[in-house]
């Protein structure tokens, strides 16, 4: 498995001044460093040792998200109340539940 499939992330800290690089299967792993670009090979570098410190006592390792299989459905539990809102106005609309959820959610 390749860390490059990983999802990694850069994103200011204003608690710490400095840019942190995330990694989105290890949410426990960080890395704070001056520049965005420190601060993503500081992560990689993170995720590497963990990896490989993982394989080494034959833990399982987190499969990297973009080589998952999304089947495009999830359930959703809400109030009664609101599943009688959405419900009218997919209807006022003249659109299914379903597209009225996938709408809102994407918006």
């Amino acid at each position: 498995m390749s860390i490059d499939h990983y999802t990694y992330r850069v994103t200011w800290s204003p608690e710490d001044n400095e840019h942190v690089g995330l990694c989105v299967e290890f949410p426990s792993l960080s890395w704070l460093a001056a520049t965005p670009e420190e601060a993503l090979a500081g992560i990689r570098q993170v995720v590497t040792e963990a990896v490989t410190d993982m394989q080494a006592s034959s833990e399982l390792i987190p499969k990297p998200l973009a080589e998952k299989h999304y089947s495009g459905e999830f359930r959703v539990r809400i109030p009664p109340e609101i599943h009688r809102a959405l419900a009218m106005q997919a209807a006022e609309q003249g659109i299914s539940l379903n597209r009225l959820a996938s709408a809102k959610l994407a918006g």
